[in-house]
């Protein structure tokens, strides 16, 4: 049986690649199931500090859900499409959304419906020149089941969301640039290396910042300012007693590259601390 995520890991980064081309890689029960517990393993594996997520074949990143498989459960009534496509479907997307580790889609064809919603949910996205996009779900007499009527006002506002909802039409990788669901368009030879050099960018720093920044943003972009400082603020104190941080400092003042441990070992003991506050001050002094 092919397997419908394939993994491959180069340089700290996982590439998943969802692999269902001959049906434009729809996201069937399989296929998310799968790339659930793939992602869960790479959450916590320490070799791997950045994920790339692409589609197999030229033609489609994702068509979005597999309507025939969608169908059958909606066949079964409302509590079984809830829980086996809408529930399944937005754990998916959740997941990518509050990853820990930076995920950057590479949209290299055709990301309509589920596919769109998967762009939205991740943190980074960069999209060839030939990708092109939809929420088509209106066309079946339905709303976008896995965050497209949550996520996609918030990055693209409400009007022009509510225009892409309601119409179902496609739209373009310039237009998804324009309308902030994806970072910036490439020439489709040129996705994977544009992908791999952003994710070589991020991997430079310290995976415990990398996390805190992701940890900050996913959790207070729907907060109000105070809350959302809060959240900050707690992020913070988080790294304040890594080795990283002290390290980052350290690397800082006496001019050298940092090398990041990217454990959330805290240095704890008071000589140890008092040893590096006397190595930054010397160096700043």
């Amino acid at each position: 049986m092919t397997d419908p995520v394939l993994c491959e890991i180069r340089d700290r980064v996982a590439v998943l690649t969802l692999n269902r081309p001959e049906k434009l890689n729809a996201l069937n029960y399989a296929l998310i199931d799968r790339l659930l517990v793939t992602l869960d393993k790479i959450e916590t594996d320490g070799a791997v500090g950045a994920v790339i997520l692409t589609g197999a074949g030229e033609r489609a990143f994702s068509a979005g859900a597999d309507i025939h498989e969608f169908s059958l459960s909606v066949a079964e009534g409302a509590d079984a499409a809830l829980r086996d496509f809408v529930m399944r479907g937005q754990r998916l997307t959740a997941k990518l959304e509050a990853f820990r580790k930076p995920v950057i889609a590479a949209v290299n064809g055709i990301a309509f419906g589920g596919g769109c919603e998967i762009t939205e949910a991740v943190p980074l996205a960069i999209a060839s020149d030939r990708a092109i996009f939809a929420k088509p779900e209106i066309k079946l007499a339905m709303p976008p089941t896995f965050g497209g009527t949550q996520r996609l006002p918030r990055l693209a506002g409400r009007k022009r969301a509510l225009e892409l909802l309601l119409t179902g039409e496609t739209f373009s990788a310039t237009r998804a640039a324009e309308l902030g669901l994806v970072n910036r368009v490439v020439p489709y030879a040129e996705l994977m290396p544009a992908a791999f050099d952003l994710a070589r960018r991020i991997l430079v720093h310290s995976p415990l910042a990398v996390a805190s920044i992701l940890t900050a943003v996913t959790r207070g972009i729907n907060l109000s300012i105070a809350e959302g400082l809060l959240v900050e603020a707690e992020q913070f104190a988080r790294m304040a007693p890594t080795a990283d941080l002290r390290e980052g400092l350290g690397a800082w003042v006496e001019g050298r590259k940092p090398g990041y441990d990217g454990s959330w070992t805290h240095i704890t003991r008071p000589a140890e601390a008092r040893q590096t506050s006397r190595r930054l001050d010397r160096a700043a002094g």
